[in-house]
């Protein structure tokens, strides 16, 4: 249970190098940087299978998917990667960002709630998860600069856009939980495997997303800053990625989904962490607010769990 926890705790550290990602990488689209990483974790997963080829050669066995097992990586891929992440930009586009993030923020409670075991008593639950509801209360309510508090409430797709990031919701929440029932009814698939072959789809429904929306390669290549671009792409690529979803891999398959679901709101904790570093400023009372019921919240749900 330890080793799951830390590995959770780990995934949600990388996870929230995304948040500071788009201000390294200033003045290249959101779409083009996640399309990127995407890629790249791609990328990295076919080189480590090739590697594994390699090693195979020399007598190390390597487990390539079978045809259903390939199938359930690539839907799981689009239900937690690009699927979700298109339907989350879209979301944005329509409804401004404040409601959409907020709508997104629920999903530690949603998992928490959908992926209780089955001997789990509500009483022991409830702690974490009305401390994590609190938290997410007060973040809504802090500020987040100049602007922050502006929606597209004037839109005329307002309420489609509020549609879709319910959609991107349900997206993640399934993902959590399902990716978390496949690895546990699954225990000869090891966790890097699975990573590698959720890798591989990925990096195809990046390839696909970038497509669909991004902007023109030679326009991206003749931008100011495209080696941090690159470099951006990449870091997050293997560590957001690749290496956050072997970490996430190993704590769907030792810890219960409720469990996981809380450990998400690592992610936040880290991702104002990591901002307020890269600003040089203090979080207001209410984000110190909120990130201490996080914490406590994380606490009493392992506590629970015991």
């Amino acid at each position: 249970m330890l080793a799951g926890i830390l590995a959770g705790l780990a995934a949600g550290a990388l996870w929230g190098l995304v948040f500071v990602a788009p201000r390294i990488a200033a003045g290249f689209a959101s779409v083009d940087l996640t399309a990127g990483r995407f890629v790249a974790y791609g990328a990295v997963a076919v080189g480590m299978l090739l590697w594994g080829a390699l090693r195979s050669r020399a007598g190390v066995p390597q487990r390539l998917p079978t045809a259903r097992q390939a199938g359930a990586a690539l839907w799981l891929s689009v239900l937690g990667f690009t699927g979700y992440y298109l339907l989350l930009v879209l979301a944005i586009r329509d409804a401004g960002a404040p409601l959409p993030a907020l709508i997104i923020g629920t999903i530690p409670v949603w998992v928490m709630v959908l992926g209780k075991p089955h001997g789990l008593r509500w009483g022991a639950l409830a702690p974490g998860l009305l401390l994590t509801v609190a938290g997410i209360v007060l973040m809504a309510w802090a500020p987040h600069g100049e602007g922050a508090g502006q929606g597209a409430a004037g839109s005329p797709h307002f309420w489609r856009g509020i549609g879709i990031a319910g959609v991107a919701l349900v997206f993640w929440t399934a993902f959590a939980i399902f990716n978390a029932r496949w690895l546990q009814r699954h225990p000869e698939v090891r966790a890097t495997e699975w990573a590698n072959w959720l890798g591989v789809a990925t990096g195809l429904g990046g390839v696909l997303l970038w497509l669909a929306a991004g902007s023109p390669l030679a326009e991206i290549a003749a931008r100011p800053g495209i080696g941090a671009f690159i470099g951006v792409c990449v870091a997050i690529g293997f560590g957001s990625s690749w290496l956050a979803t072997i970490l996430w891999n190993i704590a769907s398959q030792r810890l219960p989904a409720s469990l996981c679901g809380q450990l998400i709101v690592s992610e936040t904790l880290f991702a104002i962490v990591y901002s307020f570093a890269l600003e040089g400023l203090w979080p207001a009372p209410l984000q110190w607010g909120a990130c201490v019921l996080f914490t406590l919240g994380i606490l009493a749900s392992i506590n629970a769990h015991r």
